[in-house]
């Protein structure tokens, strides 16, 4: 996987069966998105360039039997490697992605060239990363929203269902836990069912026309909220299994996820909260400790404790045995010393000191 400004190189093997005379061998290297699908009799689509390359490779040591039009003699027998290499540009490029109605592709082609022959291609792809860093002040603020719906029933008003959430970040990477905090509250007469889900959003842009493709990823589930009970999630959390990094800055394909926590109301329309989320990678700019550093806070933010910030010692052993299992004299004997040694064999209650835990580490 390749990110923008690395070096991309490899290498053409030839192998021959028989003595062959090569014109040329090339390489075009292409990074493209496309976008198409039918809009009844018409066809949408657009293309989006971010990586074009040609080159007209040679060998090192050119085969004897070379003319002056720029051919070789290969014979077989030989193993024939052209090397190639370029950088991919500086800047923004699309992650490579496939999807219902577009894809971001990166490839190279290399061709072989023979007079009074058709030329042979063959194609490798590669893929490359745009990387998304999720611990930016912005993707590590705080995101809420809540919302309330009032139920009816044969145009009867019958209460209302409402719902407020939070989750502590935005931006989150592959494997993090997204820790929810939510309350909801049932005033109508119906039973209802609070959820939350992890959406993913592909838009695609061409011919001045937009389609849009949902999916939902993951999904986790509350208990059932009778009428005039309500409900609070404090850390209920909910994990981000293997995504694509949200594609943000392609002018014609756009990948973005969202946090859904939604009410299902029996004979109702879902209350549906929408909170944004960023998916980055493990190999972009934001490293896993930082990732897993702030996904520790994230967990343990809902705990309604004062914690210091770092935690006490155990108290004193003797601090806290009752009185009656206190030593009345710091020694005691317990029992004689069966072979007549002057001193007895002594009790002792010790005074035990705790050092304080460790801090939580991911081994």
């Amino acid at each position: 996987v390749y990110c923008s400004g690395e070096k991309v190189a490899g290498r053409v093997l030839v192998e021959v069966a028989e003595v062959t005379r090569v014109g040329a061998v090339k390489v075009l290297a292409c990074g493209v998105a496309k976008v198409n699908w039918a809009k009844g009799p018409q066809q949408c689509r657009q293309e989006m360039e971010y990586l074009r390359f040609e080159d007209v490779l040679t060998l090192e040591e050119q085969p004897t039997g070379e003319d002056g039009d720029g051919s070789v003699i290969l014979r077989p027998g030989n193993k024939y490697e052209y090397k190639f290499g370029f950088e991919l540009p500086q800047g923004p490029l699309g992650t490579t992605f496939k999807g219902k109605y577009g894809r971001v592709d990166y490839w190279v082609k290399a061709f072989l060239e023979r007079p009074s022959f058709p030329t042979q291609e063959i194609k490798k792809r590669f893929e490359v990363m745009d990387p998304v860093d999720v611990n930016t002040p912005e993707l590590l603020s705080p995101v809420a929203a809540k919302k309330e719906k009032k139920v009816s029933c044969m145009f009867i008003p019958d209460g209302r269902v409402s719902v407020s959430a939070q989750i502590d970040r935005k931006g989150f990477c592959e494997g993090d836990e997204i820790c929810i905090n939510a309350d909801f509250e049932n005033t109508c007469s119906r039973i209802v069912v609070p959820k939350a889900a992890i959406i993913a959003k592909h838009t695609y842009l061409a011919n001045g026309q937009t389609k849009v493709f949902t999916q939902k990823l993951s999904c986790v589930r509350g208990n059932h909220i009778i009428s005039g009970m309500s409900e609070s999630w404090r850390g209920k959390t909910i994990r981000v299994k293997k995504l694509k990094p949200s594609i943000l800055g392609c002018n014609i394909l756009r990948v973005e996820y969202f946090l859904q926590i939604y009410v299902s109301v029996p004979g109702s329309k879902k209350i549906i909260l929408e909170l944004p989320l960023v998916i980055g990678s493990r190999s972009g700019i934001g490293s896993r400790s930082s990732s897993m550093a702030s996904q520790t806070s994230s967990e343990m933010s809902w705990v309604d404790l004062n914690l210091p910030d770092a935690p006490e010692a155990p108290p004193c052993y003797l601090d806290i045995v009752p009185e009656d299992h206190r030593l009345e004299s710091p020694t005691t004997p317990l029992l004689d010393d069966p072979e007549g040694f002057d001193s007895p064999i002594f009790m002792y209650a010790p005074e035990f000191k705790f050092m304080p835990p460790p801090t939580y580490t991911e081994v």
